[in-house]
């Protein structure tokens, strides 16, 4: 029997793990949009700012939930979500180590999100992102989201995705 080196469980969003991972997936979201429009990357300081300017408490019950991926026991992936309304949930803060892209990562979050999202008492996932985090917009495509009408005009909402939840077998 294999076992699959990936394991995703909802963890407290203020835990010490979640907020580093938060740190990391700003920084690299941050810095990838600084790079693209402003030629340069982003600092320390700048993460900071970011991390208290959008914080991540509400994806904490009852209304939430963050899930941290773990790769051999090690906290390297991360999604958050939230509930919109009756039956939708918003997802948020995908990350995956870049150095783990490739090796199911996603696919193990993703199968999370969506468990997680069913006992959040939701049947559509919906998810705004940019167009420059293509890595994520494939990631979304390959696991059945597709594009859908804007349902949200935040400064780095650029491509919205949705994906109605089959219903469970049993």
């Amino acid at each position: 029997m294999t076992v699959h080196p990936w394991v995703v469980t909802p963890t407290d969003v203020r835990s010490a793990e979640a907020l580093a991972l938060l740190r990391d997936y700003f920084t690299e979201v941050a810095d990838r949009y600084s790079r693209l429009h402003h030629d340069r990357g982003i600092t320390r300081d700048e993460v900071d700012s970011v991390l208290a300017e959008w914080p991540s408490d509400h994806l904490a019950g009852p209304t939430g939930v963050f899930l941290v991926g773990r790769h051999r026991g090690r906290p390297r992936s991360c999604a958050g979500l939230l509930v919109r309304e009756p039956g939708t949930v918003e997802l948020t803060r995908v990350y995956v180590h870049p150095d783990l892209r490739g090796t199911g990562g996603g696919a193990a979050l993703l199968a999370a999100v969506e468990a997680s999202a069913r006992t959040l008492g939701a049947h559509r996932i919906v998810l705004d992102t940019r167009l420059d985090l293509v890595e994520a917009r494939a990631l979304y495509v390959r696991h059945g989201y597709r594009e859908i009408p804007a349902f949200s005009n935040g400064p780095y909402s650029e491509a919205w995705y949705g994906k109605e939840l089959a219903a469970r077998a049993g």
